[in-house]
C-alpha cells in the first residue's frame, strides 16, 4: 500500500482539460458569422417601391442565419432589429404570401422573432406584430406558439 494515500495533490489536476469533446463558446470569433447580413437586407429594402420581389428576398434573408444557438445578446439584439425592420417595412396585403412561403420551422423561427418583438416594443410595431401572429398562426397553427413558447422555456 502507498505511504501518502490521504494526499490530495492529483485533485489539482482538471481532468476536463484533457477532454477531446469538451465544449468551448467562442463568441467573440463566431459573432460576425451569426445572425442575417443586415448590409445585405438595407440594400433590398432600399430597392424595395421599385422592385416587390426585393421585399420578399429581404423577408428570406433576414430569416435565413439566425443567432439560436449564440449566447451573445448583441448577436441576438442585431438580428431582432434586422428582422423587425424588415417585418415592420410589409404591406398588410403582403403579409400572408411571405408567411405562407414559409416552411414549418420558418414559422416557428418568425413566431420567436414576433414574440421577442412583443417584449421590447417600439413605436406603432406592436400592431405590426400583431398582424403578423395573425397571419402566422393561421399557417403554423397552435402547435407553432407551443413550440416557441416550450423552447423559450428550456433555454
Amino acid at each position: 500500500m502507498a505511504k501518502n494515500t490521504l494526499s490530495s495533490r492529483f485533485r489539482k489536476v482538471d481532468i476536463d482539460e484533457f477532454d477531446e469533446n469538451k465544449f468551448v463558446d467562442e463568441q467573440e470569433e463566431a459573432a460576425e458569422l451569426q445572425g442575417p447580413d443586415g448590409a445585405e437586407v438595407e440594400s433590398l429594402l432600399r430597392q424595395y417601391p421599385s422592385r416587390r420581389g426585393d421585399m420578399m428576398t429581404a423577408f428570406h434573408v433576414a430569416l435565413r442565419n439566425p443567432p439560436v444557438n449564440t449566447k451573445n445578446a448583441v448577436v441576438k439584439e442585431r438580428a431582432q432589429a434586422i428582422v423587425l425592420r424588415v417585418l415592420t417595412s410589409f404591406r398588410s396585403s403582403e403579409i400572408e404570401t411571405a408567411v405562407r412561403s414559409l416552411d414549418r420551422n420558418g414559422v416557428d423561427l418568425l413566431m420567436k422573432y414576433i414574440y421577442r418583438g412583443f417584449e421590447k416594443p417600439t413605436e406603432n410595431s406592436s400592431v405590426i406584430l400583431l398582424q403578423w401572429h395573425e397571419k402566422a398562426f393561421a399557417v403554423g397553427g397552435l402547435g407553432s406558439i407551443v413550440r416557441v413558447l416550450t423552447a423559450r422555456k428550456t433555454v
